[in-house]
Formats: structure tokens, sequence, C-alpha cells
């Protein structure tokens, strides 16, 4: 694969991403594509992600912003590093209680690429100082 065709492909994510654009993301993934959640479980396939991304739409309002991507010699694995920027909207699970505060903090996730795909999705941030900023956010 081309490095050109790669970064189109990781530019095309996280601009469906932005403009919460989900028959155009889901294109983008192979159907037994692999997600490793950021500090959670190991999901497969095209159903699992949707379940994810519908909770993730529902209880945050995000915009990914300063991209950043790399690739290996053979352009089938990527990084990206960008800012998260948002709102969070409803309540989840054991994390704080959401009155649409806001945070920003640094994002990263690792891809492969097979096909023209994406195979696999791995995300991090760092949870500890997100539950701290939602905390301190005046609402």
């Amino acid at each position: 694969m081309s490095s050109k065709t790669a970064e189109s492909i990781i530019r095309a994510y996280y601009q469906a991403l932005n403009d919460k654009d989900m028959i155009s993301f889901f294109d983008l993934l192979s159907d037994d594509v692999v997600h490793d959640v950021n500090e959670g479980v190991q999901e497969q396939g095209k159903t699992a992600f949707r379940f994810f991304m519908n909770r993730v739409n529902r209880n945050y309002d995000e915009q990914i912003s300063d991209l950043a991507i790399m690739f290996d010699k053979s352009c089938n694995k990527a990084a990206a590093e960008f800012i998260v920027e948002g709102h969070y909207l409803e309540s989840e699970f054991s994390l704080p209680e959401a009155h649409g505060q806001y945070y920003k903090i640094k994002g990263g996730t690792f891809f492969e690429l097979q096909d023209n795909l994406i195979v696999r999705v791995t995300s991090y941030y760092n949870l500890a100082e997100w539950v701290k900023q939602v905390e301190q956010t005046d609402y």
C-alpha cells in the first residue's frame, strides 16, 4: 500500500468521526475489524464497533484536531496522535456524572491496514486526566 493511500484512509477515518458520518466511517473498516478499547476489552467485527460508536456518539460530543499520522515502511501499520476536544453529555458506567463538561486531552490510535481497509484500531487516551478535567469543570 502506498503512503498516500494509507494516509488518505486514516484522514478519512478522523474526518468521518468529526462529521459523525458513521456510514463513511464503517466503510473504512473490514468486516472483522479488531477494536482495542482504551482501558477496556478487545472487540471484533463491525457490529461490536457500531454498538461502541453509538454509545460514544450519544455520551460525548467530540472533535479531533492537530492530527499527526506516522507509518511503518510497508504502510500497513500506522499511528495517529491528536487532540480530543469535547463535551461529556450523558453519564457512563462508573465515570463521573455528566453535565456537559468540557475537556481537552491528547489521544493516540494504532492502526493496521490491509486491502485498503482498517483491520485493527487500538485507541489510547489518559483516562485519569479526562476524569480530572470533567470533575473540575464548572457547569
